[in-house]
Protein backbone atom coordinates (compact mmCIF):
# COMPACT_ATOMS: atom_id res chain seq x y z
CA UNK A 1 0.00 0.00 0.00
CA UNK A 2 1.54 3.47 -0.90
CA UNK A 3 1.18 6.71 0.87
CA UNK A 4 1.17 10.22 0.17
CA UNK A 5 2.06 12.68 2.19
CA UNK A 6 1.60 16.19 1.05
CA UNK A 7 4.40 18.84 2.73
CA UNK A 8 1.73 21.66 4.26
CA UNK A 9 5.30 22.90 6.34
CA UNK A 10 7.49 23.57 3.54
CA UNK A 11 7.16 27.37 2.17
CA UNK A 12 5.13 27.20 -0.80
CA UNK A 13 3.93 24.07 -0.76
CA UNK A 14 0.19 24.23 0.74
CA UNK A 15 -1.16 26.16 -2.74
CA UNK A 16 0.54 22.85 -4.57
CA UNK A 17 -0.80 20.76 -2.20
CA UNK A 18 -4.61 22.26 -2.47
CA UNK A 19 -4.21 22.43 -6.31
CA UNK A 20 -3.30 19.00 -6.82
CA UNK A 21 -5.61 17.88 -4.36
CA UNK A 22 -8.72 19.66 -5.81
CA UNK A 23 -7.63 17.88 -8.97
CA UNK A 24 -7.50 14.47 -7.65
CA UNK A 25 -10.42 15.02 -5.62
CA UNK A 26 -14.34 13.56 -7.41
CA UNK A 27 -16.31 16.39 -7.51
CA UNK A 28 -18.89 15.78 -5.29
CA UNK A 29 -22.34 17.27 -6.25
CA UNK A 30 -23.63 19.83 -3.86
CA UNK A 31 -26.92 18.58 -1.90
CA UNK A 32 -29.76 21.12 -3.61
CA UNK A 33 -32.21 22.15 -1.25
CA UNK A 34 -35.59 23.47 -2.70
CA UNK A 35 -37.38 25.59 -0.09
CA UNK A 36 -40.25 27.53 -0.71
CA UNK A 37 -40.08 31.01 0.46
CA UNK A 38 -43.36 32.75 1.34
CA UNK A 39 -43.59 36.40 2.06
CA UNK A 40 -46.18 37.25 4.67
CA UNK A 41 -49.21 38.55 3.81
CA UNK A 42 -49.85 42.24 4.04
CA UNK A 43 -51.77 43.87 6.62
CA UNK A 44 -53.30 46.92 7.76
CA UNK A 45 -54.04 47.38 11.69
CA UNK A 46 -57.54 48.41 12.14
CA UNK A 47 -56.63 52.33 12.68
CA UNK A 48 -54.61 52.61 9.47
CA UNK A 49 -57.79 50.89 7.60
CA UNK A 50 -59.71 53.75 8.99
CA UNK A 51 -57.05 56.06 7.64
CA UNK A 52 -57.37 54.71 4.14
CA UNK A 53 -61.67 55.11 4.68
CA UNK A 54 -61.77 58.52 5.74
CA UNK A 55 -59.28 59.61 3.31
CA UNK A 56 -61.70 58.75 0.68
CA UNK A 57 -63.65 62.70 1.31
CA UNK A 58 -59.92 64.39 1.54
CA UNK A 59 -59.43 65.91 -1.39
CA UNK A 60 -56.08 66.60 -3.17
CA UNK A 61 -55.63 69.61 -2.12
CA UNK A 62 -55.22 69.09 1.97
CA UNK A 63 -51.91 67.42 0.93
CA UNK A 64 -50.22 70.90 0.41
CA UNK A 65 -49.12 72.95 3.51
CA UNK A 66 -52.15 75.83 4.09
CA UNK A 67 -50.76 79.30 3.40
CA UNK A 68 -50.81 82.36 5.22
CA UNK A 69 -54.23 83.20 3.92
CA UNK A 70 -55.76 79.61 4.34
CA UNK A 71 -54.73 79.98 7.87
CA UNK A 72 -55.74 83.31 8.56
CA UNK A 73 -59.59 82.43 6.74
CA UNK A 74 -59.26 79.38 9.47
CA UNK A 75 -58.86 81.39 12.13
CA UNK A 76 -61.47 83.66 11.33
CA UNK A 77 -63.99 81.69 10.29
CA UNK A 78 -63.42 78.48 12.29
CA UNK A 79 -62.79 76.68 9.02
CA UNK A 80 -61.08 73.61 8.83
CA UNK A 81 -57.55 74.19 7.78
CA UNK A 82 -55.44 71.10 7.21
CA UNK A 83 -56.43 67.19 8.08
CA UNK A 84 -53.06 66.55 8.73
CA UNK A 85 -52.55 63.82 11.15
CA UNK A 86 -50.16 64.01 14.06
CA UNK A 87 -48.46 60.46 13.58
CA UNK A 88 -45.83 61.11 10.61
CA UNK A 89 -46.22 57.02 10.29
CA UNK A 90 -50.33 57.68 9.30
CA UNK A 91 -49.92 61.23 7.58
CA UNK A 92 -47.78 59.01 4.99
CA UNK A 93 -50.62 56.59 4.66
CA UNK A 94 -52.72 58.84 4.28
CA UNK A 95 -51.02 61.24 1.73
CA UNK A 96 -51.09 57.82 -0.30
CA UNK A 97 -54.41 56.59 0.52
CA UNK A 98 -55.68 60.31 -0.54
CA UNK A 99 -53.62 60.44 -3.66
CA UNK A 100 -54.74 56.52 -4.21
CA UNK A 101 -58.34 57.55 -4.38
CA UNK A 102 -57.75 60.32 -6.89
CA UNK A 103 -55.59 58.45 -9.22
CA UNK A 104 -54.23 54.62 -8.44
CA UNK A 105 -51.48 54.20 -8.89
CA UNK A 106 -50.29 57.25 -10.51
CA UNK A 107 -48.61 58.83 -7.33
CA UNK A 108 -45.43 61.08 -7.47
CA UNK A 109 -42.12 59.05 -6.76
CA UNK A 110 -41.80 61.71 -4.03
CA UNK A 111 -44.72 60.34 -1.86
CA UNK A 112 -44.48 57.04 -2.95
CA UNK A 113 -40.33 57.23 -1.18
CA UNK A 114 -42.63 58.63 1.86
CA UNK A 115 -44.42 56.22 2.07
CA UNK A 116 -42.06 53.48 2.22
CA UNK A 117 -39.78 55.57 4.64
CA UNK A 118 -42.36 55.95 6.92
CA UNK A 119 -41.80 51.88 7.36
CA UNK A 120 -44.63 50.39 4.64
CA UNK A 121 -43.44 47.92 2.52
CA UNK A 122 -44.22 47.82 -1.39
CA UNK A 123 -46.60 45.08 -1.56
CA UNK A 124 -48.54 47.14 1.45
CA UNK A 125 -48.84 49.45 -1.05
CA UNK A 126 -50.14 47.35 -3.91
CA UNK A 127 -52.64 46.06 -1.36
CA UNK A 128 -53.79 49.46 -0.67
CA UNK A 129 -54.24 50.64 -4.18
CA UNK A 130 -56.36 47.59 -4.88
CA UNK A 131 -58.60 47.82 -2.22
CA UNK A 132 -59.54 51.03 -2.75
CA UNK A 133 -59.93 50.09 -6.62
CA UNK A 134 -62.04 47.06 -5.32
CA UNK A 135 -63.90 49.34 -3.31
CA UNK A 136 -64.87 51.86 -6.40
CA UNK A 137 -65.44 49.07 -8.49
CA UNK A 138 -68.01 47.70 -5.87
CA UNK A 139 -69.67 51.60 -5.27
CA UNK A 140 -69.77 52.41 -8.94
CA UNK A 141 -69.45 49.02 -11.42
CA UNK A 142 -66.83 50.31 -13.48
CA UNK A 143 -62.80 49.95 -12.94
CA UNK A 144 -61.51 53.19 -12.41
CA UNK A 145 -57.91 52.83 -13.29
CA UNK A 146 -55.63 49.98 -14.38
Amino acid sequence: MDMAFLAFNEPGMAGAARASLAATAPAMPSPRVDVAVSAPAPALTDLERSVIAIARHDRVSTLRTPGRVSRWLGVLFGLRVSPRLADDRLEALRRIAVLSWRHGYAVPALELRTFLAAGYSPAQYEMIVDTINDARIARTGRVAFA
